[in-house]
């Protein structure tokens, strides 16, 4: 087998086959050869493709984490969702899960600061580190990252030097819309467009917080706030 179809086959492996599929690469045109016209697919015939089966285990692995989980909408063909759910996840996953080398999974990539006019072409790209090489700490990974991430133990993927306090913790557990409340800045049932303006300089100085001392922790000069507005 080529060496790059190898190595997406088992990436997709990683993704898929702890669920209960199986993955076998083929190209476009073996496809088109056994049907006729009006079923071809509009690829170069070279195209590479997995084909993905079900197993037995997929029924226990996949199906029902999937029905018990959040991630139907509305309920149609389970199966059909189920599949669709999964094989949206080798979109997603098909890099791996982002690790970081000191801080495990206790991070998030923010943003990219863009300079026009500021060129560098001697500048040589860094290879990111394997974090993860254990093909079975891979598999653990993605299934704690996909149905367990409330648990927050699949940023311990590799053992990090620091984590997120319990206070951070508990702010990135809150919902968005909540999140104000929980800084002591917003009433939780306050609708933030039936307010008038207010002035840029007391804007972080509400009248009636909901805990002074907790606001007032978050605002201190002396306290920073998380650097990281999301988990």
């Amino acid at each position: 087998m080529e060496p790059q179809v190898a190595e997406l086959k088992q990436k997709i492996e990683d993704t898929l086959c702890p669920f209960g599929f199986e993955v076998y690469p083929f190209q476009v045109a073996w496809y088109n050869a056994l049907l006729p016209p009006t079923f071809h697919l509009t690829l170069p015939g070279p195209t590479l493709a997995f084909l993905v089966l079900s197993t037995p285990a997929m029924f226990d692995r996949a199906l029902k984490p999937f029905l018990q989980s959040c991630h139907l909408q509305r309920l149609t063909d389970p199966v059909d969702q189920c599949v669709a759910y999964h094989l949206g996840r080798v979109r997603e996953h098909i890099s791996g899960v982002c690790i970081h080398p000191r801080y495990g999974g206790w991070f998030a990539i923010r943003g990219v600061v863009l300079l026009p006019g500021i060129e560098v072409p001697d500048l040589q790209p860094t290879k990111p580190l394997d974090c993860v090489p254990e093909r079975a700490d891979r598999i653990t990974l993605l299934e704690g990252f996909n149905f367990h991430w409330r648990d927050w133990t699949y940023r311990d993927a590799v053992t990090p030097q620091e984590r997120y306090s319990e206070e951070q913790k508990a702010y990135f557990s809150t919902p968005p819309a909540q999140r104000l409340a929980f800084l002591g800045l917003a009433q939780p049932s306050e609708d933030p467009s039936s307010r008038p303006a207010e002035p840029s300089s007391t804007v972080l100085r509400p009248k009636k917080p909901q805990n002074s001392s907790r606001a007032w922790g978050w605002l201190s000069p002396s306290v920073s706030p998380p650097t990281s507005p999301g988990p």
